[in-house]
């Protein structure tokens, strides 16, 4: 397991607050400090692709960083809560580049991303993460916050407890959601073959 970030917890929330409220210098100062989490964060998104694929966690990750300084009517509370987020959004990006490549496969008119030149997955691998995308999505709808805790955990590599204190839940909580959302994807993403 990844070890985690090396500063204080309370440092980044401290600054994330600040940030929130309009300081800047937080945000500058907030950007090395959250880099090194955020760089681990792609680097275990990427884990998952297949092995021809050339997008690098250092592309995804100002992809991630330039949406998260964008979020202008967010209230960050804590650390925690930031990297939830952060993995929301690496997520999007490769499921929204995914279905491009579907699409161009199909033969439709595909949206140019600013990681087209970068990333080269394969279309077996672009389904996948479809399949992955639509079967969350329906987890979603019918239970949210199985669904977040999923995002957390799997694609945030958040711990028990730090998933537990974003979504205000006791770890014990997160714990059973996470075993019932993981049953149910499963069987999902199963029917789905």
């Amino acid at each position: 397991m990844d070890s985690p970030i090396p500063n204080d917890t309370n440092q980044i929330t401290q600054q994330l607050i600040a940030w929130s409220n309009g300081d800047q210098t937080a945000l500058d100062q907030l950007i090395p400090v959250v880099y090194q989490e955020l760089r681990r964060m792609a680097d275990r998104f990427l884990r998952h692709e297949s092995a021809g694929h050339t997008l690098q966690p250092t592309a995804l990750v100002h992809e991630a960083w330039l949406r998260l300084i964008d979020q202008t009517r967010v209230n960050w509370q804590n650390r925690a809560q930031f990297f939830g987020v952060a993995a929301q959004m690496m997520r999007r990006i490769l499921v929204d580049h995914a279905k491009t490549k579907h699409r161009e496969k199909r033969g439709g008119n595909a949206v140019k991303l600013s990681l087209d030149e970068v990333i080269n997955l394969s279309q077996e691998r672009a389904a996948d993460l479809i399949a992955l995308d639509e079967a969350l999505e329906s987890l979603g709808n019918f239970d949210r916050r199985k669904c977040s805790v999923v995002e957390l955990r799997y694609f945030g590599g958040l711990s028990v407890e730090e998933t537990a204190e974003v979504l205000s839940v006791s770890p014990d909580t997160v714990m059973r959601d996470w075993k019932l959302a993981k049953a149910w994807l499963y069987q999902q993403l199963g029917e789905g073959k």
